[in-house]
């Protein structure tokens, strides 16, 4: 398959570097959106989020290869129909599927015979076939014989220049021979790394959701295990750093929290699907508890290391650093710098915020301004500028008391020097 026209249903974090792929290839890209604002800055070749990788690719591929537009018509006149929107979970932490049931109810409405539709967007096993399939077939459609339907989960890791949506391994699942046949030939197109098709659709849908739960339990555990070494004095980092000289360990590393938008959202795809059968993911469901406590658990050892000031976090001027759910770039989803936020003003802090790549949802203009007028800081975004300039030196000048380094990505032993209380996750 070469030069097919492809319509991309969502230009969000994943949508649009997916598309921009597509039309580096010189496939024919439509990037359809219901957001007006984010298909007007596409179109004039600027990304709606920081990332490099796309700013550079739109410039190339806006207007003769991609186009957005909120017209649902183009996906009538598509070759391949990529589903790649929002797959998040409610307040009761259970699966909202509506921005997915609209989108495909949007591709269903203008499907044409022979195409291939591709399901991007994260789901439990069991959806392609009990939600996906009865929309797309409404209009007498029949999979397999009209159009053909595959998922592939995606892939991509936000501000990593080596590791991205182009060069990262694929899954492949269809209800047909035919159909999988024709996703993977697509797939082998555009990605430079292997791409595995699967026995069933229902295995594709499993493979995100399993990749996910397993790091979110890893991480849970040295989260649990920061805790306990923090009560019996031990620096956790050191510990993981050793653990993993043996060559059976796999580091994973403590923090404030967990964000994004796969870690700490999958496993409930996983946790609900299994109670609609009758079983109990007990394991995926301590691991969420364990790492959604990990915010409050940090505004809980700022309160600790003011005591030893004897303040208290009330009336206290508390700098919050980061708001973005890791390093070095502007995406917010599900970033536990919020909760840390709220649990600090709960407790009566005055808290400033400022993050580099966020500045709506900054207080401060600059770094140094929210040093001046701070005595405590909490780090929770391990940006490089933070890194780069946090030292004692800058802390004392500033005369910061206390910091609790929610990333552990501060010289600890530096910023004791000058006095200052420091605290990370675990050390």
């Amino acid at each position: 398959m070469n030069k097919e026209i492809v319509t991309v249903v969502g230009t969000g974090y994943v949508g649009l570097p997916l598309a921009c792929l597509l039309a580096l290839k010189k496939h024919q890209v439509h990037g359809f959106d219901v957001n007006k604002k984010l298909t007007e800055k596409i179109n004039k070749g600027i990304p709606p989020f920081k990332d490099s990788l796309v700013e550079k690719s739109l410039q190339k591929v806006v207007p003769f290869y991609l186009k957005a537009t909120q017209n649902p018509k183009v996906i009538g006149k598509s070759d391949v129909v990529i589903i790649s929107v929002p797959t998040p979970v409610d307040k009761d932490y259970r699966p909202d599927f509506n921005p997915l049931i609209g989108a495909v109810k949007t591709v269903g409405e203008n499907l044409k015979k022979g195409q291939l539709i591709i399901i991007e967007s994260t789901i439990n096993p069991g959806v392609s076939e009990e939600i996906i399939l009865p929309l797309l077939e409404r209009k007498k459609y029949k999979v397999g014989k009209d159009f053909y339907l595959a998922h592939v989960p995606e892939r991509i890791n936000p501000g990593d220049p080596e590791r991205n949506v182009s060069n990262l391994p694929r899954n492949v699942g269809a209800f047909t021979k035919k159909g999988l046949e024709k996703a993977v030939v697509f797939y082998r197109s555009f990605i430079d790394a292997p791409i595995n098709p699967m026995h069933s659709i229902k295995e594709a849908e499993a493979t995100k959701t399993i990749e996910n739960a397993f790091r979110d339990i890893n991480i849970a555990f040295v989260n649990e295990i920061a805790k306990s070494f923090d009560q019996m004095g031990i620096d956790v980092v050191e510990v993981i750093k050793g653990a993993a000289s043996k060559f059976s360990f796999m580091p994973h590393w403590p923090s404030c929290g967990v964000g994004g938008h796969c870690i700490p959202v999958d496993p409930y795809y996983l946790i609900r699907k299994a109670e609609t059968i009758g079983f109990s993911h007990d394991f995926l469901k301590l691991a969420r508890r364990i790492n959604n406590s990990m915010p409050d658990y940090t505004a809980e050892l700022l309160q600790d290391e003011l005591n030893e000031f004897k303040l208290s976090v009330k009336n206290t001027p508390v700098g919050i650093l980061g708001i973005s759910y890791k390093a070095n770039i502007d995406d917010t989803r599900e970033s536990p710098a919020f909760e840390i936020i709220e649990k600090v003003k709960k407790m009566g802090g005055e808290v400033m915020t400022f993050d580099p790549f966020l500045k709506k949802y900054s207080t401060e203009k600059s770094l140094q301004d929210i040093l001046k007028k701070s005595l405590a800081l909490i780090v929770a975004t391990d940006h490089q500028d933070f890194i780069n300039r946090l030292d004692g030196k800058i802390l004392k000048k500033n005369k910061i008391k206390v910091v609790i380094d929610g990333k552990n990505c501060l010289d600890k032993e530096n910023i004791e020097a000058y006095g200052i209380r420091y605290k990370g996750i675990g050390r």
